[in-house]
């Protein structure tokens, strides 16, 4: 995966730019990036439904999504440029993830909030096959 992010950063113009791939637990990630003062710019968030760690930890979306969000709020700077969460699980919709940057974010730190479903286009007939859903806040 980080190759593909590597390759998309490269076809936008931005193979120099200060893009830090991660793989790691992002959770015990941005803690750890709160407990070291860091702040970020931008955040894009592609939480998995479920998953399972090394040590037997459970991540479930329905259940652990607001604690890190939250956790990435506090990491956030003081002007943020945007935070983007995508998810291809029938258990978010477009209105939840709304609602959470809403929370997350709120009206007196300015922006906007945009979502949405993805989807990818059929070449037979141009109907769309729904694969998952955005929320984006953008300043």
């Amino acid at each position: 995966m980080v190759e593909w992010c590597r390759d998309n950063a490269a076809l936008s113009g931005l193979a120099e730019a200060p893009i830090r791939y991660i793989v790691d637990d992002c959770r015990k990630f941005v803690q750890r990036e709160q407990r070291r003062g860091r702040k970020y710019d931008a955040i894009i968030m592609d939480p998995p439904t479920y998953g399972r760690g090394g040590s037997g930890e459970m991540w479930k979306l329905e259940d652990d999504l607001w604690g890190l969000l939250e956790d990435c709020g506090k990491i956030l700077s003081d002007r943020p440029l945007f935070f983007l969460i995508n998810s291809y699980t029938a258990r978010l919709s477009p209105v939840v993830t709304g609602n959470l940057l809403a929370a997350l974010l709120p009206a007196s730190a300015g922006g906007k909030i945009s979502v949405g479903e993805i989807g990818l286009p059929a070449k037979v007939d141009g109907t769309v096959l729904p694969c998952g859903i955005f929320g984006r806040w953008s300043a």
